[in-house]
């Protein structure tokens, strides 16, 4: 019998209409003859009851100097909530069904609290509760240590766990059910004629998701391009298959296979700090000293630029203020540019084919919008501008490379 793992996220299931949506998914999966697995995140966003989001402002609210361990404690409360409301509802479709903790579904993980990695799934009681019949519902982002500790697996952790099932279970498919329909080649907010993409290779939207496209975690991506399980990303709210994402050379369900593009679509994030340090004569340790002391205080940082005449990257907004300080206590005097955005234009079809850096710059450049910085990869070329010019950059590099008419 075929195994399907199905992972609703907060917005799914934070009304009873998005719950009636999910249990009829539920439903529909079961009527294909599938074994079904179910993993649900916290029900709805900030300002919700039982969103991480609320949780954690509880703890702001009060001391604000609760422990990685006990925190953990705390989080992953709101997937258990989840996960009785959807067996609730089931069971009175007359639907059995059964929830495993992380822990009672065999997820281990290292002991790194907040952010931790899953180091191992031993499945047996899912598969037990499949052969009895039952919808298996696993609360997402969380697991166990080897003492027993629960844990929480960082951001897009639900996504994470409903595609490290799929493999310890060998999923026929992972279903990610979002409020949008499918993954597209721009954020439709931003881009009114941004289209779905019907398929697309584990590395775009790997690069995707590094790149500020919030449908799906990497993390879960790698997992599931490392077992070869396709993913669809769809819309709870409709029947549509939305995305599939899996192999370069895979057919799609009628049969057909789809070109390379050069460009799959645009992502972006915003707002990051622009840091330049320059060397001095013969100060050939720069980088080190940088980047060494960033990690050391644990600022993350990206869009990196090497050269004899110093060094550039980019950190998130919200620690530039940090990072300055500590390059000015080193004795460095850091150029600073705030309020930027790193826009990506990505694509698996692109390495290789001449002209692609030209198009970007040409559609910038008729716009009078600045390149700060620029690098590339193999799939991904990045620019860096200005946040007030970010929407019209994405709009034109969307139009230019004629996303539109995907």
């Amino acid at each position: 019998m075929r195994t399907l793992v199905q992972k609703f996220g907060g917005t799914s299931l934070s009304d009873a209409q998005a719950r009636s949506h999910a249990i009829g998914h539920m439903k529909k999966a079961l009527a294909d003859s599938y074994n079904l697995v179910v993993v649900v995140s916290a029900m709805g966003r900030k300002g919700e009851p039982y969103a991480t989001d609320s949780l954690l402002e509880l703890i702001r609210q009060n001391g604000n100097c609760l422990p990685a361990r006990e925190k953990d404690l705390l989080l992953h409360c709101g997937e258990l909530i989840s996960a009785a409301v959807m067996c609730s509802l089931l069971e009175a479709e007359n639907v059995p069904s059964v929830v495993l903790t992380g822990a009672q579904a065999g997820i281990r993980t290292n002991e790194r609290f907040g952010d931790a990695r899953i180091e191992s799934i031993q499945p047996s009681r899912i598969m037990q509760a499949l052969s009895e019949g039952k919808v298996v519902i696993v609360p997402g982002f969380q697991g166990e240590t080897s003492q027993g500790d629960v844990t929480t697996l960082g951001r897009g952790g639900s996504d994470t766990t409903a595609t490290a099932l799929g493999s310890a279970l060998r999923a026929e498919c992972v279903d990610i059910f979002t409020d949008v329909d499918g993954i597209f080649t721009a954020d439709p907010r931003i881009v009114n004629k941004a289209k779905p993409i019907e398929k697309v290779t584990y590395a775009e939207i790997c690069n995707m998701a590094y790149q500020g496209a919030k449908v799906i975690h990497p993390r879960a991506v790698e997992i599931a391009m490392e077992a070869h399980i396709p993913i669809r990303v769809r819309s709870t709210f409709s029947d549509s298959l939305g995305t599939l994402v899996t192999k370069a050379d895979e057919s799609m369900p009628d049969g057909r296979r789809l070109k390379d593009r050069f460009v799959t679509g645009i992502a972006h994030v915003s707002p990051v700090t622009q840091i330049k340090v320059a060397a001095q004569e013969g100060q050939y340790d720069l980088s080190l000293n940088v980047f060494k002391t960033m990690a050391i205080h644990q600022i993350s940082v990206d869009f990196i630029n090497v050269n004899i005449s110093g060094v550039t990257y980019t950190v998130f907004q919200h620690e530039s203020d940090r990072a300055i300080a500590v390059l000015r206590s080193m004795g460095y005097f850091p150029e600073v540019v705030t309020d930027c955005a790193k826009v990506s234009v990505i694509g698996g079809g692109m390495n290789g084919v001449p002209g692609i850096m030209a198009r970007i710059v040409e559609s910038l450049t008729e716009r009078d919008i600045p390149i700060l910085q620029s690098a590339d990869s193999n799939a991904t070329i990045w620019v860096l501008v200005k946040e007030s010019d970010m929407v019209h950059a994405i709009q034109a590099l969307h139009h230019s490379f004629q996303l539109d008419k995907t």
